[in-house]
């Protein structure tokens, strides 16, 4: 029986940066200084040309365990031999320091003997353009510089420099520092920068989810996937980026496979959904920033995706490297999708404003300046009405008039409404009554009476699982029959017996999927639990759950048999637990609380 695949990796970071960790201490991912630099550590996706930093026993015969400090994002991770064991903690700096965010391009590797004396060895090669440049190494008295791979960067640690460029052996009879940072020195001694560092992050961590608001049930996993979610946030600019990595294929060996280190402008709903569920403003306000920033620049249509710093081209190409565990499958950098029409994001921006408006703690300026936003995202849903588009899915040859895009023309001319309201602003009503009506319209276009269900597009008889957002955005009532139909026809066709659900089974640009889509069986769960199935809906979270990893992190795809493929950590993923658990406690009236 084939062993599950899934990524043996856990995720620091500080909001500046993030790494990825494998269960054997090797840091797999590592891109500087930027969430979409090129990487300095990526052995993730390419063996030899994506260098290695590593701790590693000198006997290959070895045990490991990996977990994270309480409610935070350090790392452990123990190593086994038959000589000793060690505990390798990596973390990122985070903490408050004369009232601002101390984020620094720092990540600190703690090494302490546990027992016996075991033997290791530290290897240290970042490199530079996604792997085809190598640095020049410098010796310092006690660090190491790399130089010209774009980012110069610098090891700093109190143990032999000699043994770490030698690749020799050093027995482990106290314990060892490594400093990994940008091209800056210590202020104070290594080992106290390294423990001062360690002890604020962590009380920085258990500070930031003892004032988040989450219910009495799956709090473990909801702990995890805001601190997921976190670290997805460029602090800088405050965009949320849809995954840390790239080129991870959607199922093994397969082309399917993108770089998802972007700003999605559809994910912002989602994601502001979950930070307002959580209680986290400062978030939130930074998005909304980043989503304003963004609009004030673009003169006419929205992309579907931008840069973390707002940038418009993302021009997508092949690496000429190996690919994930050496698959030599297509590694793609960039992303073709930005010059995609996708035309759901208007809606999905004006219910993503609409918080502004309705919750009196959001009180920063931001209503005043947005008005002119919030009409112009709306003559905008009528302006591309009748434009086909590429779809939330993202189709690269197929054009339709889709299901999807016009529920969020609805949802968000109901954002624009309720806005209207709120500022008297009669124009803007009128115009969103209409296009409510208008959208509504649409979406019956895309019912199908033998399936007794509404389609992915108007005119093309497929499936689709983002149907289910018919339900769960509330434009069917949930005890409607034709919900109820809706909903039956979804399952019959798209899940799995798992309990898993593909996004569709037609064959797109690439073939028809082999793995489902771990969103849609979130959006699933979601749906169950408002046509009033909460048994059900509570067992499948149960079992979506267990497609985790070892740390409780999910994947952007799922195979039926649990396996983890596409890109880790996915924040859409994450996202949609969140949402679907603060949906499921409201309906089983199981209070939130404050103190964790």
């Amino acid at each position: 029986m084939n062993k599950i695949h899934k990524y043996p990796l856990g995720v620091i970071g500080n909001c500046s940066y993030l790494a990825y960790i494998d269960e054997q201490t090797r840091i797999k991912w590592l891109c500087m200084p930027n969430f979409d630099s090129s990487f300095v550590f990526g052995s993730l996706i390419d063996s030899e040309k994506g260098g290695e930093f590593s701790i590693l026993p000198t006997e290959s015969d070895f045990t490991s365990n990996q977990y994270y400090i309480g409610n935070t994002n350090v790392l452990c991770t123990e190593i086994h031999t038959g000589t000793g064991s060690y505990k390798v903690t990596d973390f990122a700096p985070r903490f408050l320091q004369f009232e601002r965010h101390f984020r620094p391009l720092m990540l600190f590797r703690k090494i302490e003997p546990l027992s016996g004396r075991p033997s290791i060895k530290v290897t240290c090669k970042p490199v530079g353009g996604y792997g085809s440049i190598q640095p020049q190494i410098f010796r310092g008295s006690n660090h190491l510089r790399f130089q010209g791979i774009g980012e110069n960067v610098r090891l700093t640690t109190n143990v032999s420099l000699n043994h770490i460029l030698n690749h020799k052996s050093i027995v482990l009879s106290e314990t060892i520092y490594l400093a990994f940072t940008s091209e800056i020195s210590l202020e104070s001694g290594l080992e106290e920068t390294c423990n001062a560092f360690l002890e604020k992050t962590i009380l920085y961590w258990n500070n930031w989810i003892e004032t988040t608001s989450i219910p009495f049930m799956f709090q473990k996993e909801i702990i995890r996937s805001s601190l997921i979610l976190k670290l997805h946030q460029y602090e800088d600019t405050g965009g949320i980026i849809a995954s840390g990595s790239m080129a991870l294929p959607e199922s093994d060996g397969e082309g399917r496979n993108w770089d998802y280190r972007y700003c999605w402008m559809r994910d912002s709903y989602y994601s502001l959904n979950a930070l307002n569920h959580l209680g986290h403003f400062e978030e939130s306000k930074k998005y909304f920033n980043y989503i304003e920033n963004i609009l004030n620049t673009e003169k006419h249509l929205i992309q579907p995706l931008y840069g973390i710093d707002g940038r418009k081209e993302i021009t997508e190409q092949i690496l000429p490297l190996k690919g994930y565990l050496d698959s030599n499958a297509p590694v793609r950098l960039g992303n073709a999708a930005y010059q995609h029409i996708q035309n759901d994001v208007y809606g999905q921006l004006l219910i993503s404003l609409l918080p502004l408006y309705t919750d009196e703690r959001l009180q920063n300026g931001n209503r005043e300046r947005s008005p002119i936003i919030i009409h112009r995202l709306l003559n905008i849903i009528e302006e591309v009405f009748e434009m086909p588009d590429a779809g939330l899915w993202e189709f690269r040859n197929k054009q339709q008039l889709h299901c999807y895009t016009y529920l969020f023309h609805w949802a968000g001319s109901h954002a624009a409404l309720k806005i209207a309201i709120k500022l008297n602003d009669a124009v803007l009503k009128q115009k969103a009554l209409f296009m409510i009506q208008k959208s509504a319209e649409k979406i019956e276009m895309c019912f199908d009476e033998t399936q007794g269900a509404y389609t992915q597009a108007i005119g093309n008889p497929n499936l689709d699982a983002s149907g289910l957002k018919l339900i769960t955005m509330g434009y069917l009532e949930p005890n409607d029959d034709r919900a109820i139909k809706h909903l039956s026809a979804l399952e019959n066709h798209l899940k799995t017996e798992e309990g898993f659900f593909f996004r569709y089974k037609h064959a797109d640009d690439f073939g028809e999927p082999n793995n489902t889509f771990m969103i849609c069986s979130f959006w699933y769960a979601e749906a169950l639990v408002c046509v009033n199935r909460c048994a059900e809906a509570k067992k499948l979270l149960e079992k979506l759950i267990q497609s985790g990893n070892h740390l409780g992190i999910f994947s952007e795809d799922v195979g039926r048999d649990g396996s983890q493929w596409g890109n880790f950590p996915q924040t859409y993923s994450h996202v949609g637990l969140m949402n679907t658990v603060f949906r499921l406690a409201r309906k089983l009236d199981i209070p939130g609380f404050l103190n964790v």
